[in-house]
């Protein structure tokens, strides 16, 4: 059977109080749309359609090729968004499953549940439910004495019995495609709000005695809507949870969870240690017994087995294993360290590979740069990259030894077994098995003070 899901997302969202398209704000380093989307398509969905309207261009940017787009110019109701979708699946067959763009917490398990319980059910929609503890302003279920769906209604049009109900309508749904096309042609906006509610589809198909299920899920956490950024802080929060749980019950120490920023598309070890403060981002991926220190941040890197960082910032770089970084290192983009380096105290490595063995030990600047095995760069060292106008790479040999205050000015090549004495700005290349001078000779003048 065909798979269809339509994703709403033309609302402006004024209550956000953002320049920001709704959907667009983030919840754990990801925009709502970005998970919406990443959730359907992990349900079985084979065609995801979103309907735009305000900031359509930005949507289309953040989704790309991973759907299809309808625009719904006029914002009447989400009766009349899913209507927008004709064009796509109009003449389809199958299920067709409908989700809103700012549902960022409903996760891909519950929408192939609810898809697969319709479907069993040969019911011709589905809506899911959940038990909210203060619906104020979501549309209720209304049920008969059989339990059976009579329909839902919405807070504004609600009796004040009705207002009682804690079971909740999440705004999604699931339907037989065909039957979703015909009765949203009938569907009128004599409400309250003067909108075309998807709701009223299920009401029509009951009034003909269609069948429509209820699918309840336990965690209202999932159905949240996200319309301010009160809101915005609780999805944020709960997905937090949600994530760093998941890493703990699959190996992962978080010593301080409430401190702990974790994205959720990173990737982490067994028996690695996440100290507090940590923020970890993007397709960040990280080994096995690593030690990730306090208020250490990650982004878009990959960390290899038994590494140790204390307090670093690491971005779009590669760290092999067994290797030492910090405290107060940071490494920025294209940075790829290799086994059993040791990144010391306030260096940055922009740019450059350091290969096995080598150590930059504190207080040094290595920026386009390629470092062999075992060698050693002294305190304060600086590879020399930038002439105002271009970048140069400086290139060290294996078992190099760089003395403390140099300037290595780029570009330069210090060969295998090079020893540079410490305070030397070196310009020329020094071949393999050299000692290198550029200093000036120290002079001496004793008793200066005395014959003033």
């Amino acid at each position: 059977m065909q798979r269809h899901a339509i994703v709403l997302a033309a609302g402006k969202g004024t209550r956000m109080k953002s320049q920001k398209y709704k959907v667009l704000h983030e919840v754990a380093g990801k925009s709502m749309i970005e998970h919406v989307v990443d959730n359907v398509k992990h349900s079985g969905v084979e065609t995801i359609i979103t309907v735009v309207g305000h900031g359509a261009d930005s949507v289309k940017e953040a989704l790309g090729e991973q759907s299809l787009y309808s625009f719904q110019e006029e914002q009447l109701g989400t009766a009349h968004a899913v209507r927008m979708a004709e064009e796509h699946i109009g003449t389809q067959e199958g299920t067709t499953l409908v989700v809103c763009g700012d549902t960022p917490l409903v996760t891909a398990e519950t929408l192939k549940s609810l898809i697969e319980h319709h479907e069993q059910s040969h019911a011709q929609a589905t809506v899911l439910s959940a038990t909210a503890p203060n619906p104020f302003g979501y549309g209720r279920i209304v049920r008969n004495d059989s339990e059976a769906l009579t329909k839902i209604v919405e807070q504004k049009d609600a009796t004040a019995e009705e207002q009682q109900i804690n079971e909740i309508s999440s705004g999604i749904f699931a339907f037989d495609n065909a039957t979703l096309f015909a009765k949203l042609a009938n569907v009128n906006n004599d409400n309250a709000q003067g909108e075309y509610y998807l709701p009223e589809v299920l009401s029509l198909i009951l009034n003909e005695n269609g069948k429509v299920e209820i699918y309840h899920t336990d965690d209202f956490d999932e159905i949240m809507g996200v319309n301010d950024r009160v809101m915005l802080s609780v999805a944020e929060q709960a997905m937090r949870t949600r994530i760093n749980e998941q890493h703990m019950r699959d190996g992962v120490t978080i010593i301080d969870p409430q401190t702990t920023y974790i994205g959720k598309d990173v990737k982490i070890g067994q028996d690695t240690t996440i100290e507090p403060g940590v923020k970890l981002t993007g397709k960040t991926v990280i080994g096995s017994n690593v030690i990730v220190g306090q208020h250490s941040e990650i982004a878009d890197s990959s960390i290899g087995n038994g590494v140790n960082i204390k307090q670093s910032v690491i971005n779009e770089s590669k760290v092999a294993d067994e290797v030492n970084i910090g405290p107060f290192a940071q490494l920025r983009p294209g940075s790829d360290l290799g086994n059993k380096v040791k990144v010391g105290n306030f260096v940055e490595v922009k740019k450059s590979v350091v290969k096995d063995g080598s150590k930059l030990p504190h207080l040094s600047y290595i920026g386009d740069a390629e470092i062999g095995e075992r060698s050693n760069v002294g305190c304060g060292s600086i590879t020399v990259n930038y002439d105002g106008k271009n970048k140069f790479k400086t290139t060290i040999g294996n078992d190099a030894f760089i003395g403390c205050n140099t300037n290595l000015v780029a570009p330069v090549t210090v060969g295998d077994f090079a020893f540079i004495a410490a305070g030397s700005t070196i310009t020329d290349d020094v071949p393999n098995n050299s000692l290198a001078l550029a200093r000036e000779r120290q002079t001496t003048k004793e008793g200066y003070f005395n014959n003033k």
